[in-house]
């Protein structure tokens, strides 16, 4: 007897299947991120396993639908994507290949998204390691803290073959509509969230600064900051916080040592050698006869040290051909009245502001931003 042939009406329903029907995601990971980004998955349905080590976090989202697992590779078993949230490079590379990694028992074909900020070269080596067992890597770092993890408007970068992320796409979006495809290249999702974190630490260290100085001039910071946010100083991380800080709302939504990894990694990432090596100098042509014998040209300078974006020439060896003459110093300024005691002490006045104390953010003021500034 001929099978029955399938209505079309049915396959479109099977095809349509919403996220519950598919495998289930794991996520490895759910203190602050990798929580919101697990809830905003069963919210939407998705069927979620969830790695901690502490148990209370598990037991929260267990209540939400999740399913909980003491061993990454438990929550990884029968999973069509394990998504990574751990801190750094080390405990990534421990939930995926420890003891009960989740790499070990993966379906072929599955992929990992790695999505703490770590070096670029961990995300290419751990993409290695991966490929080597027949999985795929998503570089996919995110950024935008827990709320906007929860409502899926966090920024999540993705570096990763163009089959690997077509084959994911229905995942990713749920996670982020502010999903940006950085190239093909793993491991340029990492570099893009270095660059964006260095800036970020950049923006809250300038922000505090500003408004301590803000407060110091006699100004209030509430209004300084209403000024600043919509002026070319605004920062959505000095508004985040600094607004915070001035409210006296100290409550941390994150972590001074991320910030500091983050920040420590983008420099180490600035001072790697930029782009291949100078090709080495070509051999005279076959059959040149050489030129009389005469003094050796001079040497071609060294080139110059890299270090992001800067060029910082190198000086000259002991005893090697001088540089441009310096500039010549300044002539010290006419001698004016009074001994030399009371113009330096009259200096040093000027220079705190006509005698007030040097510029120093007022303790309150001080010690909230302290508190928040992670």
């Amino acid at each position: 007897m001929a099978a029955a042939a399938v209505p079309v009406s049915d396959t479109i329903k099977v095809a349509d299947a919403g996220p519950a029907a598919q495998a289930p995601v794991a996520v490895i990971g759910v203190g602050n991120m990798g929580a919101a980004m697990a809830r905003n998955l069963l919210a939407q349905g998705w069927r979620v396993h969830v790695c901690d080590l502490v148990p209370e976090r598990m037991q929260a989202l267990q209540a939400l639908g999740a399913d909980s697992f003491a061993q990454p590779a438990q929550a990884a078993m029968q999973a069509s994507a394990v998504v990574i949230c751990v801190v750094d490079a080390a405990q990534t590379e421990d939930v995926l290949f420890g003891p009960g990694g989740a790499a070990e028992v993966m379906q072929s074909a599955s992929a990992v998204m790695l999505c703490p900020t770590i070096g670029p070269h961990d995300t290419e080596r751990l993409a290695i390691r991966l490929a080597q067992r027949g999985l795929h890597a998503i570089d996919a770092p995110m950024s935008g803290g827990p709320a906007r993890a929860l409502d899926g408007s966090m920024s999540l970068m993705v570096a990763c073959a163009d089959s690997v992320f077509d084959q994911h796409e229905r995942l990713l979006r749920a996670l982020s509509h502010n999903l940006f495809r950085i190239s093909q290249r793993v491991g340029d999702g990492a570099r893009t969230k270095l660059v964006n974190n260095l800036l970020a630490g950049i923006n809250l260290v300038g922000a505090a600064e500003s408004l301590a100085l803000a407060r110091r001039m006699g100004l209030d910071p509430a209004t300084t900051l209403d000024v600043i946010e919509r002026s070319s100083g605004q920062s959505w991380i000095g508004t985040d916080r600094m607004r915070r800080a001035i409210e006296g709302d100290p409550a941390p939504r994150a972590h001074m040592t991320l910030l500091e990894k983050d920040t420590r990694l983008a420099v180490e990432a600035a001072l790697q050698p930029l782009g291949p090596p100078p090709p080495p100098p070509r051999a005279p042509a076959a059959g040149r006869r050489p030129g009389p014998r005469g003094p050796p040209p001079p040497a071609a300078p060294p080139p110059p040290r890299r270090g992001g974006g800067l060029s910082l020439p190198r000086r000259p060896p002991p005893g090697g051909a001088p540089g441009p003459a310096a500039p010549a110093a300044r002539p010290p300024p006419p001698a004016r009245g009074g001994p030399p005691g009371a113009r330096a002490a009259s200096r040093a006045a000027r220079l705190r502001g006509n005698g007030a104390p040097p510029h120093r953010p007022s303790p309150s003021l001080e010690a909230s931003i302290l508190t928040v500034l992670g």
